[in-house]
């Protein structure tokens, strides 16, 4: 992986545009442009201007019609309010799992009120970790703690552990963006670690693409655009899921599925009752499960 993930700086630009709106957008996240830099950040800036940012989103939709962007603001909304509902329900520990530009530790009034984990690979968390010293107050982060990971190599577990991770507690675990990107076997190894490492009833919220959308059976409209922009990022899909096999999947590793939408599913929730017809893509989806 690239020293700052280039999937991760589009995601970032996304929310960026989305704060940006002043009266339907569906968060707030004041540091998503903080986490941009070049180009990408004079855009998030130049998006306050609500002619600029309309017209940077119509081009962005335009010349990606499988709507990653719309993908990215539903699904940023969903895991938005699954944490909330995880916390208000008792959790006290959230896991990022992956994390990126995920700026939630910061954002989020909920994670203001637990021990917050923010778990990735040692260089993306480099160069986060410089950006959050530099541009988010320290009152904001305090509760924030770092551990780097690479999930194909090393322990998951220890590496919470050392950091404090109380495996008696309630945990939310959030797993944005990042399942696609990796191998079965990793996948695989992670969840089983999450399940024997997280307190019973903790939550998991994952990301997961349709198997369907890597073999090319699915016949997704637009799929093939995302996915040249994704291996010139030089971050190709290699994993996938089947949505009708999930439960059985994650039943196997000791969870069981509460939820499974697409972020097409999540747009027609939270941007249609706004009257914006985004393009969101059906074959990336969003689920939670439970540990048992």
């Amino acid at each position: 992986m690239q020293s700052r993930s280039r999937s991760a700086e589009h995601v970032a630009l996304f929310r960026a545009l989305e704060a940006a709106r002043r009266h339907d957008r569906l968060f707030d996240d004041p540091y998503a442009v903080t986490f941009l830099r070049g180009p990408y950040r004079v855009i998030g800036v130049l998006a306050r201007i609500p002619a600029v940012g309309r017209r940077v989103e119509r081009y962005i939709d335009t010349h990606s019609p499988a709507g990653p962007r719309g993908s990215a603001v539903a699904r940023t909304r969903l895991i938005d309010d699954l944490v909330d509902d995880a916390v208000r329900d008792g959790a006290q520990q959230l896991v990022l799992l992956g994390a990126g530009y995920d700026g939630r530790a910061y954002r989020l009034p909920s994670a203001a009120a637990v021990t917050v984990f923010e778990v990735d690979h040692p260089a993306t968390q480099a160069a986060k970790r410089r950006l959050v010293q530099a541009r988010v107050r320290p009152e904001r982060r305090r509760q924030v703690r770092f551990v780097a990971v690479d999930l194909v190599r090393d322990d998951l577990a220890a590496a919470l552990g050392a950091a404090g991770f109380a495996a008696d507690r309630t945990t939310v675990v959030v797993w944005e963006g990042v399942t696609n990107y990796l191998t079965g076997a990793a996948v695989d190894s992670t969840l089983r670690h999450l399940a024997g490492l997280a307190a019973r009833g903790s939550r998991l919220v994952f990301t997961y693409v349709d198997r369907a959308a890597l073999d090319g059976s699915g016949g997704f409209d637009g799929l093939e655009e995302w996915q040249a922009a994704v291996r010139r990022g030089g971050e190709p899909w290699t994993f996938g899921l089947v949505p009708g096999e999930l439960p059985a999947y994650l039943a196997e590793r000791g969870m069981r599925l509460v939820l499974d939408l697409s972020t097409r599913d999540a747009a027609d929730r939270y941007l249609a009752p706004l009257g914006r017809n985004v393009p969101a893509a059906p074959f990336y989806r969003i689920a939670q499960a439970e540990v048992l």
